[in-house]
């Protein structure tokens, strides 16, 4: 079995759990707050995630080039570190009963995330070049990982954290029951944030630092390359593009209201944090399985992606009426399903998309983003207009993303067959560079 083993690989994919933790914590933490501080809509909930989804997105390929030209080790750690701390800030203004003003740094924290995304997808993806799926497979497993351990960790410490007034008013009988009104605060979930000082210290420590005299090196050997025309194949990617729009409303889209969905449903934070966090898990460990299909056994990446995304469509759409252990086994399939393709399409974007990898990194995850940002809004704006109930909303909502999701399976048939890259020679180190150990 293939596991990577550079230092550096490893230094951007420990950022990427912890990048991806703080990201994944925000769902959970606004529906605490719709329940116990502030009342909050779903298309106040779509607003803010998309608003979040949206500022990381369009600033993706701006960092990517960035990345390029001035190197990367600022915007690796110094994203990660930015994530955190505007987390905190958050965290510190939920309890003031201004929605809006929770929401400014809600939605700056994606920049540091934006900033991280190029720079690791870059490195893991040149760690091995035959082995590209595999080692974006393990990078995105890590993010989903990260996805994973935030909503359930901050489910479970949210649960400690609110009244329960309920209890009693329930022994005094129905006439007395919801009388008296629950409270909750945010603010000790702020400890997490200590857990990242020690990984932003490894990334800065191992992401090679690029001085002016490599940067100029590095220029000069571009300069005296010599260049080929590239075709750019626009129906590709346009087709591409179709397909990864629709797929966004099942992966990322519905992710920020299954918290939202259960809590309706009467579970606490504790558990519709939990389900949050195996829709993401399964989605991680379905990428592993699915890169390895694509590079060890050279499977067609665009069946294993069609198949994987029809299959997750009945687990969507039954999942709105599941409850307990059914809806956590449905979770676990509709996260494996229709998330277990994410690197591969990734690795699709990069092979049609020419130029310099951070750029172009960056501009394939900001359109990822930039759509789930799109999807989150519409399902939060269409959950709320079609059902007075928003329970019954995000049930219907959810029932189409189900069938767009066997059409965006279908859709990506149509792509342009895997070709698998030639290793290129390992080039020499360029005087004054550091070179990370493996």
């Amino acid at each position: 079995m293939f596991i990577p083993r550079k230092r550096l690989f490893w230094a951007v994919s420990l950022g990427h759990i912890v990048n991806d933790m703080f990201m994944s914590i925000g769902s959970v933490l606004l529906v605490f707050t719709a329940a116990y501080i502030l009342p909050i809509s779903n298309a106040q909930i779509g607003i803010a995630i998309s608003a979040q989804q949206f500022m990381g997105a369009v600033t993706q390929p701006l960092f990517g080039y960035i990345g390029d030209k001035r190197g990367a080790r600022l915007l690796g750690a110094g994203g990660v570190a930015w994530t955190v701390g505007m987390y905190m800030i958050t965290l510190l203004l939920a309890g003031s009963g201004q929605f809006w003003l929770m929401i400014v740094p809600f939605a700056l924290a994606a920049l540091g995330s934006g900033a991280f995304h190029p720079v690791g997808t870059m490195y893991a993806a040149e760690s091995d070049k035959t082995r590209v799926a595999s080692n974006l497979s393990y990078f995105f497993f890590a993010g989903q990982l990260g996805l994973a351990i935030g909503p359930a960790t901050v489910g479970i410490l949210l649960d400690e954290l609110h009244t329960r007034n309920n209890l009693f008013t329930q022994g005094l009988g129905p006439l007395f029951a919801g009388r008296l009104a629950e409270s909750g605060i945010v603010t000790p979930v702020m400890a997490l944030g200590l857990i990242a000082i020690p990984v932003v210290l490894f990334m800065a420590l191992t992401i090679p630092r690029q001085t002016r005299q490599t940067r100029a090196a590095a220029a000069q050997a571009e300069a005296n390359t010599p260049t080929k025309t590239v075709k750019v194949p626009m129906k590709a990617l346009i087709i591409l593009a179709v397909v990864v729009a629709m797929r966004s409303l099942a992966q990322p889209g519905i992710v920020p209201f299954i918290p939202r969905m259960f809590q309706l449903r009467g579970w606490d934070s504790a558990e519709y944090g939990i389900i949050t966090s195996l829709f993401w898990f399964a989605s991680g460990v379905a990428g592993v399985l699915f890169g390895m299909l694509a590079d060890r056994y050279r499977y067609d990446t665009r069946w294993i992606t069609a198949i994987s995304l029809i299959l997750s469509a009945p687990c969507i759409f039954l999942l709105p009426f599941a409850d307990g252990i059914v809806a956590l086994i449905l979770a676990l399939l509709a996260g494996g399903l229709s998330g277990g393709s994410h690197s591969l399409i990734i690795v699709t974007a990069q092979r049609l998309v020419p130029g310099r990898k951070g750029f172009a990194s960056g501009a394939i995850m900001g359109y990822l983003f930039g759509t789930g940002a799109i999807g989150s809004l519409l399902i939060g704006q269409l959950s709320t207009t079609l059902s007075p109930d928003p329970l019954q909303g995000l049930s219907i909502v959810f029932q189409g993303v189900a069938i767009i999701t066997v059409i965006s399976g279908i859709g990506s048939l149509f792509l342009p067959k895997d070709e698998p890259e030639a290793k290129d020679p390992e080039p020499a180190p360029i005087r004054g560079e550091a070179v990370p150990a493996s």
